[in-house]
């Protein structure tokens, strides 16, 4: 169990919280949820011992292992599923001893070794660590790829890949679905859903939180409260408890208006002191019930488009790739003003290229592209966080779209994404990638597009946002394309999904829970083709090669474990039979040599004993060495 006793948390001259207490049982999964900043990061630094409670203490049970997600990822040469296997700490250290103790020719250390791989399951962890990979979105053969040669985004997959890969009893993830698309969302909830440890997980995905959690913890005011159930449970439960704290707020606002008018009446009259004295003293024993704040801090629209030509855009049989590969053919697609449309379809298969040849960023390489005269274009993606200018604030990258505006009617319009005050005049280099993205969103809007392009908008988007802009989106009157791996966002603003995959962006007949059994048919289907065609392959061949060296390591320790029992037998029957010639001779019986027979019969003694165990630790070693190899066969 994980206790937290009258924890309070400061970060510098901020308290984040203040005597707190929380009992997270084993096995469960709990959500960690609250705003930007309430402190939900820095309680996963007190765990893993990076931070220390102001006062109050958290317990976790002995020999806990914690596993947590690596925010940086070094450019090693490592091939990358070494990089995830070695996330299993015990199985790294194991196979360090088991090289050691392989140069020592240390032959019990070595069984010793290799039993404790048996338990931990090790023999596997190759394919294990692929399983995880695939589901992340890996595609075959760059599990042999070294670390340095995949992109800042993999990097962070390779890194969630390593932590799931670790035996853990603690399972701490952050955000783990920021880098990660709609599939291998869907694989993760399913992978976590089986992890027998306990999660606490921070996301602001509410269908992901919706389908892994058994408890929601959330953090607001500095407080910590505990709920059961889902997060949409939790939800409920809250919004029913902020309902019953705002009527108690009001009912204790006419109370205590009612006690300072009876102070203020009597306070100066004789017969009344005592009484008001009273009143005071009731007044200030009153714990204050503070008002239910509900209120998202984030407030826009967009504004109706100037023009809304109809079709906004009409593609007709074009194909877009890279340098001369198509990656989609065949698209045909027509954008008229109030469409809103999901791009559905695997890792890999192009929906981001799509977008681009939507946006303009990738010419057709074949085919017909027609934009409508005012087309106005309104494109977020993630690379965009980066082409912001660093040294410049919120307000000046507004005021540089629009240098006639007042400077009030601008800081209006940012302040509707949370940059009020002088965040708004602050550089944007050291924002976090949230805020940034809400930059973005903020200069996007304020253009009044009439075709918006979307690809993965919510990435580092919390809750509150994430609410604001599928209502901004409910009532765009323009046209939209929309790539994301939050299906609340994908369920509530599109009303049809095109379907990309194997080449092809044709019309998905069906909603988000069709589009997960799509998925898990196109991998059973996948995975019986590889079972059935990879027999003979040159990877087929090189797994066999490989289990076989894996069968004999496993069969080594306990082949070497008879050899040297049976030489332990011969070396003691050898001890016997010279014992037995030396007992034969009749002058040890006389009384002369009677010490002598003494010592010699004593010797008799320890040899049989020794012959007996020996005998017993070679029978024990054949039966299991026979066991092993009609398991291995």
């Amino acid at each position: 169990m994980l206790n937290l006793t009258d924890l309070s948390l400061r970060r510098g001259p901020q308290a984040l919280l203040e005597h707190v207490d929380l009992a997270v049982h084993a096995g469960w999964r709990v959500g960690l949820t609250g705003a930007n900043g309430t402190g939900k990061s820095s309680l996963f630094a007190l765990l893993r011992g990076e931070l220390h409670a102001d006062t109050g203490q958290a317990e976790l049970p002995v020999g806990w292992v914690i596993a947590h997600v690596a925010q940086e990822t070094p450019a090693v040469e490592t091939a990358a599923i070494d990089y995830v296997m070695a996330g299993d700490e015990e199985l790294a250290r194991l196979n360090a001893e088991l090289a050691a103790a392989g140069q020592t020719g240390d032959g019990t250390r070595l069984a010793a070794l290799h039993a404790r791989l048996e338990a931990i399951d090790a023999y596997t962890a190759p394919s294990r660590a692929a399983r995880l990979m695939a589901g992340l979105g890996f595609a075959p053969g760059q599990e042999s790829q070294p670390v340095a040669r995949f992109s800042g985004g993999w990097r962070m997959r390779l890194n969630l890949a390593r932590a799931l890969m670790c035996r853990s009893d603690l399972l701490l993830l952050d955000e783990p679905t920021n880098h990660l698309d709609l599939d291998a969302v869907l694989w993760l909830e399913e992978w976590l859903l089986g992890y027998p440890g306990t999660l606490l997980l921070i996301s602001h995905d509410r269908d992901f939180l919706d389908r892994v959690v058994t408890h929601v913890a959330h953090i607001e005011n500095r407080v910590l409260t505990l709920y059961t159930g889902n997060y949409s449970a939790f939800e409920q439960r809250r919004a029913e408890r902020l309902a019953q704290q705002e009527a108690a707020h009001a009912r204790q606002a006419r109370e205590v208006a009612h006690l300072q008018s009876y102070i203020e009446r009597f306070r100066a009259k004789a017969t009344k002191a005592r009484q008001a004295q009273s009143r005071i003293k009731a007044l200030e024993r009153m714990e204050l019930i503070t008002r239910a704040h509900v209120d998202s801090p984030f407030h826009f629209e967009f504004a109706k488009p100037e023009r809304l030509p109809h079709p906004l855009l009409r593609i007709r049989q074009a194909a877009v790739g890279y340098g001369e590969t198509p990656v989609v053919r065949d698209v045909n697609l027509s954008l008229a003003p109030g469409d809103r449309l999901g791009l559905l379809g695997p890792n890999g298969a192009g929906k981001s290229t799509l977008i681009r040849l939507l946006a303009g960023e990738l010419l057709p390489q074949g085919g017909e592209y027609r934009p409508a005269e005012g087309l106005r274009i309104g494109y977020f993606a993630q690379h965009q966080l980066e082409q912001l200018d660093m040294a410049a604030s919120p307000y000046l990258h507004l005021h540089r779209l629009d240098p006639r505006a007042t400077e009030q009617r601008l800081r209006d319009f940012i302040g509707g994404f949370g940059f009020n005050g002088d965040r708004a005049l602050e550089p944007v280099g050291p924002f976090s990638g949230g805020e940034k993205a809400r930059l973005v969103l903020a200069l996007l809007v304020y253009q009044r597009p009439n075709l918006l392009l979307l690809d993965e908008p919510t990435n580092h988007l919390d809750l509150d946002m994430r609410d604001a802009l599928t209502l901004a989106l409910q009532d765009f009157e323009g046209a939209m394309v929309l790539v994301s791996h939050d299906r609340h966002l994908l369920r509530t603003v599109c009303d049809r999904f095109l379907l990309v995959s194997d080449g092809r962006a044709e019309d998905f007949d069906g909603d988000l829970d069709d589009y997960r059994q799509w998925l898990a048919s196109r991998r059973n289907v996948a995975a019986a083709a590889a079972g059935s065609a990879g027999d003979n392959s040159a990877a087929a061949r090189k797994d066999k090669r490989r289990e076989a060296a894996e069968q004999r390591n496993r069969l080594k320790p306990l082949r070497d474990t008879v050899t040297r029992l049976e030489r332990e037998l011969d070396r003691l029957h050898r001890d016997q039979a010279g014992l037995e010639a030396e007992m034969a001779d009749s002058a040890l019986y006389e009384a002369a040599a009677r010490e002598r027979l003494a010592q010699l019969l004593k010797r008799q003694t320890e040899l049989k004993r020794a012959l007996d165990q020996t005998e017993t630790a070679w029978i024990e070693a054949c039966e299991a060495l026979e066991a092993a190899e009609a398991e291995a066969a």
